[in-house]
């Protein structure tokens, strides 16, 4: 990826440009030293000045009041905001006219920024104050006095804190009074701008001391770059926090959103004062010491899946390589492209205008359908549709271009979304809430409703990343997530009145990523990347867990890795310095699955022989208990030496009666109470019963005995045989209750049990002698 630089021969000011700012995507305003406001047409490349302000007024800072206010949306930003030397801000209209004229501040005002909602307008100076403002103009309260002039301000994405400088250090201050402040030492010298994304809620810092940093919200430095020549005069966020822009003197440069740099431009531009991302987040726009705007486009981003390469060679032109027989096609479309995809075989463009559907098979005929808003900020994919985000909603579209559903949801904020936050299955759709970071909403694909019923999943902690699986039935769909501890969790978005169990799978977990052919799951552990064989063994037989992972060594991928793609049996991992390094895991896992989901066993069990491995061993068993298959699962578990599991999966094979040996598998894999559940529906008491005495579980066992009026001698029986073995005497107020004159016979207890067992083994052969009249 570079910056494709454009300056005007001979500038378009006379002094130094001190802002700018984008109304739509090709219209630019500049403000300058020489009093003069400039709109720049980018289609026509025509300059016109819209307004010469008085002498006495030297702008320093602008921001365009926000487009979208809630339902009302405008296609452009109508007014904005200007700050300037005189300690006055003003509000001027699009067409050049000061609707009002604000004292501010003493000294200048050195910046102020609307936020995302246009309800309040923050102001800073030199005089040290930083002061909130209502949309009109009116003060509405100071929010700090520091001894110092605040050279720069940014709201949080929910502009509900505010981010300013104090000399060399940063200081996010909430809105809400006795609220606590965060503040720390970011810088060696006067730090002169910073930038918070509502995206991705990180903040950039630029100093005298001629670095940038990258911090998350809580204050800890993620990237510190070297020290440059000058001073850094300006930095920006994309819009949607996938990179940033850094300008000083004679010097742009485009970095990733973990602050290594793609690209550094050498420009004759003086210093770079302010620097602005176009609204489709394509280019950008500087302000210059020299008089120049400097515009730049961000060109050669490139998408990689399987044998393709894409290339964005030019703004409305990608190029394709086939690295198989090295064949090229060239891509051209009608308007620049904005956004882009590549995976499962398909590649999803979109322009300002239109979204382009190409197949890998056929880059000649895409297929093309209009888009209501150009400002596409994400795309993702599954097998049979994709997810297009822009500022007006989430579209789902199939590939053949037809519009299949819109979810929406209380406080919708579309642009806040990106890929860690939205995930995309054949039948899911995943979304994070942004008001109440515990909660993901689940919709289905089909149709946008919620899903299942309806309710939301919620966990006890802030979820930081969410991954739904990729493959298998609709039911059994997991989605996994790392919360702010970074603690990895797996769940089942299908749910219908019970509450899910949420499990945990790993700790210190910073990324993640699910295979795109089969449900195997890969994260990067602390100093460890981590592959998740069959994560269900959670659900299954949480003891055999650890057999079923691969583990390596990950301090090769430095600092703050990323999982980039995790495609067939290749995950791909983009480290701190950029680099990327690809990671082959074993392709054997990814067979055992297609083979389970056929339920072909004698393959599997074939598979597992020839490969030798404990993993696969320890997978087998699980998938097989999962799936119900009980002379699979024994030979899983007698190949990895679990003896007393493969002895009571024996047990479970002699069982009469088929409801009992679900039951036992239930009780196998931990779920209790829907063993219990599945013996009282079969009208099978005895048994629910006697589970509950096997597990000592006496206060249920009795519960159930004088419920359903049967047994009630048995389990007093049991309970005295119990204490007696430990010498204790009874406590329990029901027992000693129901026990009052009973003597126990065991003769009679055991006739009656024979009983029990004889009447479920002539159920079972009558209901598979019924069975097999009904095939006949």
């Amino acid at each position: 990826m570079r910056l494709k630089i454009s300056l005007l021969r001979e500038p378009k000011h006379q002094e130094l440009v001190s802002c700018v700012g984008w109304t739509t995507a090709e219209e630019l305003y500049s403000c300058s030293d020489d009093h003069q406001i400039v709109k720049w047409n980018l289609l026509t490349t025509e300059t016109s000045q819209i307004v010469k302000l008085p002498d006495d007024i030297y702008p320093i800072d602008l921001h365009w009041f926000p487009k979208s206010i809630g339902v009302k949306k405008q296609t452009q930003a109508e007014s904005f905001v200007l700050t300037s030397s005189d300690g006055k801000f003003h509000l001027i209209s699009k067409l050049g006219r000061v609707e009002k004229s604000v004292e501010a501040h003493c000294g200048a005002v050195l910046a102020g920024r609307w936020n995302y909602e246009g309800t309040a307008l923050i102001t800073v100076g030199e005089d040290g104050q930083v002061k909130i403002w209502s949309k009109t103009g009116m003060l509405r309260s100071t929010l700090a006095q520091q001894g110092i002039p605040v050279y720069s301000v940014a709201w949080g994405p929910d502009s509900e804190k505010v981010l300013y400088t104090a000399g060399k250090q940063l200081i996010i201050k909430p809105l809400q009074p006795n609220a606590k402040i965060l503040q720390w030492k970011a810088h060696d010298g006067i730090i002169l701008k910073v930038d918070w994304n509502s995206v991705n809620d990180l903040i950039l810092s630029a100093g005298e001391d001629c670095k940038y940093k990258v911090w998350d919200s809580y204050g800890r430095l993620l990237y510190s770059s070297q020290p440059h020549e000058h001073p850094i005069t300006s930095v920006a966020w994309a819009p949607d926090g996938e990179l940033f822009a850094v300008g000083s003197f004679h010097t742009l440069r485009l970095c990733d959103k973990t602050g290594w740099s793609y690209a550094l431009e050498k420009p004759n531009t003086g210093s770079i004062f302010n620097i602005a991302w176009s609204i489709d987040g394509t280019q950008i726009a500087g302000a210059c010491g020299n008089g120049q705007v400097v515009f730049a486009h961000v060109v050669e981003q490139r998408w990689e899946w399987k044998n393709f390469e894409v290339t964005l060679t030019k703004r409305r032109t990608m190029q394709v390589r086939n690295v198989l027989n090295d064949a090229v096609d060239l891509l051209e479309f009608r308007d620049r492209v904005i956004k882009a995809s590549l995976n499962y075989g398909h590649l999803v463009v979109s322009t300002s205008l239109q979204c382009y559907v190409f197949s890998t098979r056929n880059w000649n005929t895409p297929l093309i359908f209009d888009l209501k808003e150009g400002t596409v900020s994400l795309i993702l994919q599954a097998e049979r549709h994709f997810l297009l985000v822009d500022g007006g909603g989430i579209y789902l579209y199939s590939y053949e271009g037809r519009f299949i559903s819109s979810p929406k949801f209380p406080g919708m904020r579309t642009d806040i979304l990106n890929a860690q936050t939205v995930s995309l299955s054949n039948d899911t759709i995943a979304i994070k809430d942004k008001a109440d970071e515990k909660i993901i909403f689940l919709f289905e694909a089909s149709s946008g409703k919620p899903l299942g019923d309806g309710k939301i999943l919620s966990h006890k902690n802030e979820i930081l990343e969410i991954a739904l699986d990729q493959k298998g039935l609709t039911n059994e769909r997991k989605i996994a997530f790392i919360d702010k501890n970074r603690d990895l969790y797996i769940t089942s978005v299908k749910r219908f009145g019970k509450e899910e169990q949420i499990i945990k799978l790993g700790t210190m977990v910073h990324t993640l990523a699910w295979c795109d052919t089969s449900n195997i799951l890969c994260g990067l552990q602390d100093t460890r990347f981590t592959v998740w064989y069959y994560p269900n063994t959670v659900y299954v037989d949480r003891d055999i867990l650890p057999k079923t992972l691969f583990e390596r060594d990950a301090s090769e991928f430095s600092k703050n890795p990323h999982i980039v793609s995790f495609v067939g049996n290749q995950v791909t991992i983009r480290r701190a310095d950029g680099s990327l390094v690809h990671i082959n895991i074993s392709p054997y896992p990814a067979i055992l699955h297609e083979y389970v989901s056929s339920s072909k066993w004698e393959d599997a069990v074939r598979l597992c022989r020839f490969v030798k491995e404990q993993t696969m061993w320890a997978c087998l068993a699980a998938m097989s208990v999962a799936n119900r298959d009980m002379t699979t699962a024994e030979i899983g578990y007698a190949s990895i030496g679990e003896i007393d599991k493969v002895q009571y999966i024996n047990s479970i094979k002699d069982l009469p009666s088929k409801e009992s040996k679900m039951a036992h598998m239930l009780m196998f894999s931990g779920n209790i109470q829907e063993a219990e559940m599945v013996l009282l529906q079969a009208g099978l008491i005895y048994q629910a019963i006697q589970i509950n005495i096997n597990l000592y579980n006496w206060e249920r066992a009795l519960e159930l005995a004088v419920k359903h009026k049967t047994h009630v001698d048995t389990v007093l029986a049991y309970r005295q045989k119990f204490l007696e073995t430990f010498g204790k005497q009874e406590t329990n107020k029901r027992y000693l209750q129901y026990a009052e004159g009973l003597q126990v016979d065991w003769d009679k207890i055991k006739a009656k049990i024979e009983m029990e067992i004889t009447k479920e083994r002539e159920r079972s052969s009558s209901f598979i002698g019924k069975s097999l009249m009904s095939k006949h």
